[in-house]
């Protein structure tokens, strides 16, 4: 699989009644995690929320949507995602470090709870990026 863009949609609470909207409208099946799905939270009322959701829309692409965690604003709600294989590794990387020429990093580039090597940052224009390679397979 080649490095592709997918859309990511931030939302403030109501992340899992959008997805499962766009999921009917697309006619696939979201795949939802929860914050407490990957591990404890301090926090109760953030365990329930969305921590990734993924919704695959064959021919298409891929939208990708989760809650804003706690100190984000709705300002914040679009991100850009940049995904690929173990293959495509030093490209996104590259794209990563170059998209930090004035960024604000908040995740540093590096093996995810989930296993895939990931990073996020907000780059000088304020767009923020995600950037994951999947971990190789066994």
């Amino acid at each position: 699989m080649a490095a592709q863009l997918s859309p990511y949609l931030n939302f403030d609470g109501d992340a899992r009644e959008a997805v499962e909207f766009y999921g009917r409208v697309f006619g696939t099946t979201p795949d939802i995690s929860t914050y407490d799905s990957v591990g404890p939270v301090d926090d109760p009322a953030l365990a329930a929320k969305v921590l990734h959701a993924q919704l695959t829309i064959e021919g298409v692409g891929t939208l990708m949507a989760s809650d804003v965690p706690p100190g984000t604003t709705l300002t914040d709600r679009a991100s850009v995602a940049l995904s690929g294989e173990t293959g495509d590794r030093e490209r996104l990387r590259a794209w990563f470090a170059a998209l930090s020429e004035g960024a604000q990093e908040l995740t540093a580039m590096e093996t995810a709870p989930w296993g895939d090597e990931f990073g996020m940052l907000r780059d000088r224009f304020g767009v923020g990026w995600l950037v994951n390679v999947a971990a190789p397979t066994p």
